[in-house]
């Protein structure tokens, strides 16, 4: 079965840190995109961070030099690396595949003291 299995979320305290998996089954993602998208109440899916096929990595700026998006090509695993959270980036973070157009079923991030 093709999917995307994500894990890490959680309750964390403003200035903390949590990393986020996302486990692929079913394929391979060696030859594509990975990338990390989030969700707030009643605001729009948005991308935070992405990882190519030749490893080259990009972020949105809201989360530049506090998150890291990383890929173990032998786990078939993505990583959300998030230092320095802040109540903003409270959210259901979704895994997605490029080149499959596939999703993961999320995980809660939540920032509150």
């Amino acid at each position: 079965q093709v999917q995307l299995v994500e894990s890490g979320g959680g309750l964390v305290q403003p200035g903390g840190s949590l990393r986020l998996s996302c486990a692929a089954s079913g394929f391979t993602f060696i030859n594509y995109a990975m990338r990390w998208y989030r969700q707030a109440p009643g605001k729009e899916r948005a991308l935070v961070a992405q990882v190519t096929n030749a490893d080259y990595t990009n972020y949105s700026d809201s989360v530049k030099g506090r998150f890291t998006i990383s890929r173990d090509i032998a786990k078939n695993t993505v990583y959300l690396q998030m230092n320095s959270l802040k109540p903003e980036d409270t959210a259901m973070y979704y895994c997605y595949a490029a080149g499959f157009n596939l999703w993961g079923q999320g995980t809660q991030v939540t920032v509150s003291s």
